[in-house]
């Protein structure tokens, strides 16, 4: 058994957070360019230039590279024989995201739902756990602004609808949302299990390099096809027009019961901020 300090958990959270709102991954910016190079339409390239030009100043000055610096995700997936010591593992991660976001100078976003007041330090964090194998611990963070998060969809699709209509679903989401969740964008997609299942497949779909296929080759067809189609309305970089509303769909699925096909899309913008460690 391998015993890890919570804190040592909890200091690592935090450092990630303060990276992930700075340094926008390799990754992206490599597809941001290549969007910028083949994009028709003098507007649209105008906005992709700003927003690679925008990363670089984030990542130079260690400033925040959006003012919505987000709600905080983070996924520890911790190894069955990794003993967690020294104290409670949930008030340790929100002390070093508070610490985080303070020393970071980001922007404290969350309140409570209904009265919306602040808590002032942009706690308590989002914290799904996970046991894995192993001795060691997992993390994935990812600073989620809810300009893209509020045009996430969920739906319960008759059976029936298939390939087809998940894809159908993925189309519409993007249409409806328009110019407003920040494209080009990331489309993580959940399919399968029950409603909090498939929203927690396409959350972690997003942590996925961008524009990786799915392993599945069914997927990859898939999510090739809705890439397409997203990409032929016309949305365009920050809403503009032109031929980038998005830079990759991913879905993943899970076995789900004969009766139902919940499909969850969760909306990322062109700042996919996140970052991962092990311990």
């Amino acid at each position: 058994m391998r015993k890890i300090d919570v804190h040592i958990v909890a200091d690592k959270i935090k450092q990630l957070l303060l990276t992930s709102n700075t340094d926008l991954p390799q990754d992206l910016l490599i597809l941001l360019k290549a969007a910028e190079q083949r994009e028709e339409s003098r507007l649209a390239k105008f906005m992709l230039e700003q927003i690679v030009s925008n990363a670089a100043i984030a990542k130079e000055n260690q400033w925040p590279m959006c003012q919505d610096t987000g709600m905080a995700v983070i996924f520890v997936d911790i190894g069955q024989e990794v003993h967690l010591i020294n104290g409670d593992i949930n008030q340790a991660i929100n002390a070093k995201v508070a610490e985080a976001y303070r020393e970071g100078h980001f922007r404290n976003s969350v309140a409570s739902p209904l009265e919306r007041v602040n808590t002032a330090n942009n706690t308590p964090a989002i914290i799904h756990y996970q046991i894995i194998e192993g001795d060691q611990v997992h993390l994935k963070v990812a600073p989620k602004g809810f300009g893209s998060e509020n045009m996430s969809r969920l739906y319960m699709l008759n059976p029936t609808a298939g390939a087809e209509g998940v894809v159908n679903a993925i189309v519409e989401t993007v249409k409806l949302a328009g110019g407003k969740p920040c494209p080009p964008l990331v489309v993580g997609v959940g399919v399968g299990g029950t409603v909090e299942k498939a929203a927690l497949l396409a959350k972690r779909s997003l942590f996925r390099p961008v524009g990786s296929p799915s392993d599945d080759d069914k997927l990859a067809k898939l999510e090739k096809t809705a890439l397409a189609r997203i990409n032929d309305l016309g949305i365009g970089a920050q809403g503009v027009g032109g031929i980038t509303t998005a830079l990759a769909v991913h879905i993943e699925s899970f076995p789900t019961h004969i009766a139902g096909l919940p499909v969850v899309i969760n909306i990322q913008c062109h700042a996919a901020r996140h970052a991962e460690d092990v311990i």
